[in-house]
């Protein structure tokens, strides 16, 4: 800035219609306050400082946006914060940054923590099932609210509706937007970390209780599975899940490449629980699981074993429309708590390699850093057999029934007791 200092000490040398009236040039209101247009028409104001030793200048604002009283009370207050020894230039600066802070909102906060999770969630997150429970029962009413304000007073007025009648959702949506709240705390914004905690000691213990998927006792497994007697792709589907003990969704996104002899590698993106997982999980197939995959061949379309009708692949709720129809309770995922009531009431199975059956994982981490396995021969020969006896499961049978005297002729570390 030009021109002694001196011609610049005293203060409020300039006048509002006085300003106006200046052309281009530098003009001084007193006390460091100048005024410097680039025309008769625009400018800027520069307070002068000198800040622990070093000449500063320090912007206020765009003339005519800013007038002259409002820039004379901008410097006032930063020569008051110079005199207490703080630096007005870095003040400013953290306010602007806390200002930014409270103003993200829970709606951006939550979209960004998505992003963020989704490399670790199935199918990187394209379903929208982590993100769903925010997007139906918070944004809509704390959306709009920025982050730092929130509270567990508002978290409880957003859930209670749904704190007894959608107790799993609820419960979703509290454990997400904690991760939220975790995230914005990363971001360096001032957020409650315990507002969900506290939210869920208001909500109070839900009074509906979780129920269980219905499932047929291991008993019945073998009449259901024999009625199962049409080549269409549900009853094919069906078969499968009951012979292999998964979850439905791997056996229908199952593509021909999966299978390599008599193991079927589901890639880690499709199994529950272990989203972000680099490993795959093998299944062993059985000579009943091999024989359905060939007739499921014959209905293959873009790659996939069991298409549906029209396009993609058949639904979840195509399978358990079967079961409804026949006025069962039951429905397919139950199955897989068939399988495992049978390991524990009429096998030998250890925990761990029934646990693994069921694709579970199962022990710490630093167990499964030294149990380098998947169990894979103890678990061929305790696939699921379908068999006329009380064992649940067994080979195909013949007509001359040798196939099911040999299944139940082997021995192995899964036995029926």
């Amino acid at each position: 800035m030009g021109g002694p200092v001196e011609s610049c000490l005293a203060k409020n040398k300039l006048s509002a219609r006085g300003v106006i009236a200046l052309g281009a040039g530098k003009h001084c209101d007193g006390a460091g306050l100048w005024l410097v247009k680039a025309d008769s028409k625009s400018g800027k104001w520069v307070l002068r400082l000198t800040v622990f030793g070093k000449r500063r200048e320090m912007g206020l604002g765009r003339w005519p946006d800013v007038g002259l009283a409002e820039a004379r009370e901008t410097a006032d207050a930063a020569r008051r914060e110079l005199r207490e020894g703080r630096d007005p230039i870095r003040e400013r600066q953290k306010r602007r940054v806390e200002a930014q802070r409270n103003l993200h909102l829970f709606r951006d906060v939550a979209r960004e923590a998505f992003e963020a999770r989704k490399s670790e969630l199935r199918g990187g997150g394209k379903a929208g099932r982590w993100f769903s429970p925010l997007e139906l029962h918070v944004i809509p009413k704390l959306g709009h609210v920025p982050v730092a304000e929130i509270s567990q007073i508002d978290l409880r007025d957003c859930l209670a509706p749904i704190w007894h009648e959608k107790t799993e959702t609820a419960r979703k949506a509290l454990t997400r937007t904690s991760i939220c709240l975790e995230h914005a705390a990363a971001l360096g914004i001032d957020v409650d970390l315990q507002a969900p905690r506290k939210a869920r000691a208001l909500l109070g213990k839900p009074r509906k209780a979780t129920n269980n998927i219905p499932s047929l006792a291991w008993s019945e497994v073998p009449e259901f599975y024999t009625s199962l007697d049409e080549g269409t792709v549900t009853h094919l589907a069906l078969k499968l899940l009951i012979l292999t003990g998964v979850r439905s969704r791997p056996i229908r996104y199952l593509r021909e490449e999966q299978i390599d002899g008599d193991v079927w590698t589901i890639p880690a993106e499709q199994m529950k629980g272990r989203e972000g997982a680099t490993a795959e999980f093998r299944v062993p197939l059985s000579n009943e699981a091999l024989h359905v995959l060939g007739d499921a061949r014959r209905h293959a379309r873009d790659g996939y074993l069991f298409p549906s009708v029209r396009k993609g692949v058949i639904s979840d709720a195509t399978m358990s429309r079967l079961m409804e129809r026949r006025g069962m309770s039951a429905r397919p995922h139950g199955f897989r708590s068939s399988l495992r009531v049978w390991l524990a009431e009429a096998t030998n199975a250890r925990h761990e390699v029934a646990e693994t059956m069921l694709g579970h994982v199962v022990g710490s981490s630093v167990e499964r850093a030294y149990r380098r396995t998947d169990f894979l021969d103890q678990r061929r020969v305790g696939m699921p057999h379908l068999t006329r006896s009380t064992v649940m499961y067994s080979e195909r049978r013949t007509e001359n029934g040798k196939q099911e005297a040999q299944a139940r002729g082997d021995s192995s570390e899964v036995t029926a007791g």
